[in-house]
């Protein structure tokens, strides 16, 4: 592009200067909007902190990892990087979508293949929330889903859907949340069966950054290879939030699940998770 006077070329320059900022602008403003309904979407819920393994019932927008590790009866060790987790937005005031990354499963042993596991999502909808100045109480329901992209055996062999209800009630520094749902494969149902998973938290609220924890994580195997055997665990742990500038915060935790039934896949699972609100 040729110019025929420095006038022109300033001209130029200021016009294009002018189209990028309102460009920035306006892309600031949709964030900014964003995180005004984000903003008070959370502050008609409680505010407590997501627990280990239960699902929370709240409406959460951050970045989350965790890792667990499990070992069998026959003394196998299974890490689990990722475990299912990923990214969690608040699109709608009542509506969360968690888009999770594959976990990589690593298996100690000469037997078992290393790899992928499979890829899910999830969406909460928000019937009923009041914070803690009101009843501090809350209730949502959500729609799971996975797809079987696992490598290997890391994975299972077909699609599945997972609904599931939760709720919370808080009591002044103490809250319990938990949820009900049951997995439903959409195909093999005689060999994978439907697995009804009941997770359970009660936490306190020790200061503005800790809170200890204690989970009872149960599942009930109707149909497939465990049919009318129950699994169950108790999990004590602690969770810890900080903020760091504005929205943006770090959250880490950390638990081990210990066996309570004679029946059980694993034990001594130990789970830690890392999170990034924003």
């Amino acid at each position: 592009m040729k110019f025929k006077s420095v006038s022109a070329f300033l001209v130029f320059i200021a016009a294009a200067s002018g189209g990028i900022a309102s460009t920035a602008h306006a892309q600031q403003s949709f964030i900014d909007q964003w995180q005004s309904r984000v903003n008070r979407t959370q502050a008609e819920q409680p505010h407590w902190v997501t627990p280990l393994v239960t699902v929370t019932p709240r409406l959460e927008q951050e970045f989350r990892t965790d890792f667990t590790r499990q070992i069998t009866p026959t003394h196998t060790d299974t890490w689990n990087y990722g475990n299912g987790k990923g990214l969690e937005l608040i699109p709608a005031r009542r509506i969360e979508l968690i888009f999770n990354v594959p976990p990589y499963i690593q298996h100690n042993t000469s037997t078992g293949k290393d790899g992928f596991g499979d890829t899910t999502f999830l969406l909460k909808y928000r019937f009923y929330a009041s914070n803690e100045e009101k009843n501090n109480a809350i209730i949502t329901a959500f729609l799971g889903g996975s797809i079987p992209t696992g490598s290997y055996s890391n994975g299972s062999t077909d699609a599945s859907v997972t609904p599931t209800l939760a709720g919370g009630k808080g009591f002044g520094q103490f809250d319990v949340q938990s949820t009900l749902g049951a997995t439903l494969p959409v195909a093999n149902t005689n060999k994978l069966g439907r697995p009804i998973a009941w997770n359970t938290t009660l936490q306190w609220r020790a200061d503005p950054h800790w809170w200890p924890e204690v989970e009872f994580n149960s599942t009930f195997y109707k149909g497939g290879p465990n049919d009318g055997k129950t699994q169950n665990f108790v999990t004590p742990g602690i969770v810890a939030r900080f903020r760091l500038h504005h929205r943006i915060g770090v959250t880490l935790g950390a638990g081990i699940q210990t066996a309570t039934s004679q029946f059980h896949t694993y034990n001594h699972g130990l789970v830690f998770t890392g999170r990034m609100p924003f």
